[in-house]
């Protein structure tokens, strides 16, 4: 009788294992200690683990983030609050430094530190920045800009103008070329630097064909992009094609921030439904920088999220494809926030640490040296 068991046991082991879904195999860990040629961080903004289950939930119970072999956690809070904001949090993965809320690439005493992305730059590594929001916002600016408040928008893009991206995709053009605070064109003058510039309402961008030996940037709004429920469908596409760009752009490898933005604003106005659309786009995005990165041996992918939004919960009643989430703010809280890592290094990201230490991390990971002095950003 026991013999039996067995065999049947041994059975539904044997089942189960053939049956398992190839997405939800964890790829097997890089050898430790080997440097990373390309970082992507990718920010899921207001994505905490009740977003990722509840678009896992929702996609036949399935997520790009089960291929990541490690996770970790984060801890969120801001220099001057134990809840952060996406400035503060953004800077404390683009810098390595905890700052007060709304602050820009500064510490709390508003000196600038220079980031990842300028001294990746001053490194001769290709860079860029892939975003579902304006292109000034709070996330991405942390990594090229340098301002004691969130909201100076054209300030914001007049600082990006003195960095060299390579690689910049994102809505606001208007904060560039419709200006209040002076008469500058800055569309124009990053045409005089030599970028490519494409626009959203001329420039369909699976149309057009990157040329990797030029600096590129598409406007994919005048202010913000439209939401995913509304037709926006560009970041999957774009974050792989910033990927191939920039792995051509520079022979010293690269680093690219990749943000789904609206994820963070669905869970602001308690939109459970809505913010699954966001997330699941968010998860589609990772699934086309994994096609890149699980083909090369040299590619660090980070995926984490600045806080989470909402304070959602899935409630009682929800069912596999159909979701009840409620909310218990429409703010951000202080939770721990995961992380996830696949690539070489990959191993420096499990544990529980300061959000500022994903900074050191990826500096680590890139095998950079102490740089003294960044003269880009920093007005030198």
């Amino acid at each position: 009788m026991y013999g039996k068991k067995l065999f049947l046991a041994f059975i539904l082991l044997s089942f189960l294992t053939t049956c398992r879904s190839p997405e939800t195999e964890k790829t097997p860990l890089f050898k430790p200690g080997k440097k990373a040629k390309n970082v992507i961080l990718m920010i899921g903004d207001g994505m905490g683990l009740a977003q990722i289950t509840a678009a896992m939930y929702s996609n036949r119970n399935r997520h790009a983030l089960e291929q990541f072999p490690i996770i970790g956690f984060h801890k969120q809070y801001s220099y001057n609050d134990l809840i952060t904001d996406s400035a503060a949090g953004a800077t404390a993965f683009a810098c390595g430094v905890k700052t007060y809320n709304n602050a820009i690439g500064m510490g709390p005493d508003t000196t600038a530190v220079p980031s990842i992305l300028e001294e990746a730059e001053e490194k001769g590594l290709a860079t860029g920045v892939v975003v579902t929001s304006i292109i000034t916002h709070a996330t991405p600016a942390a990594f090229f800009a340098h301002q004691p408040l969130r909201v100076f928008y054209e300030d914001i893009a007049t600082d990006l103008l003195s960095q060299e991206v390579d690689f910049i995709i994102g809505g606001g053009r208007a904060y560039f070329n419709q200006r209040k605070n002076d008469d500058r064109n800055l569309v124009a003058e990053f045409r005089e630097k030599g970028y490519l510039i494409y626009n959203f309402n001329e420039d369909d961008l699976s149309n057009i064909r990157v040329n990797p030996n030029r600096n590129f940037l598409y406007f994919t709004s005048d202010y913000q992009p439209p939401s995913i429920e509304a037709g926006r469908n560009y970041l999957p596409f774009a974050s792989r094609l910033a990927a191939d760009y920039l792995s051509k752009h520079s022979e010293e490898g690269f680093f690219l921030l990749v943000e789904g933005s609206q994820i963070d604003w669905r869970g602001h106005a308690n939109e459970g439904k809505r913010l699954i659309k966001e997330a699941l786009d968010f998860n589609n995005t990772i699934k086309r920088v994994m096609e890149f990165a699980s083909k090369r041996d040299d590619t660090l992918v980070i995926v984490t999220a600045d806080h989470e939004t909402g304070g959602m919960a899935i409630e009682q009643g929800s069912k596999m494809g159909r979701i009840n989430a409620k909310f218990t703010t429409n703010n951000h809280t202080g939770s721990l926030v995961p992380v996830f890592a696949y690539g070489p290094s990959a191993e420096l990201f499990g544990g529980i640490y300061e959000n500022t230490d994903i900074y050191h991390k990826m500096r680590q990971a890139l095998q950079f040296d102490d740089i003294a002095e960044i003269s880009g950003a920093l007005g030198k």
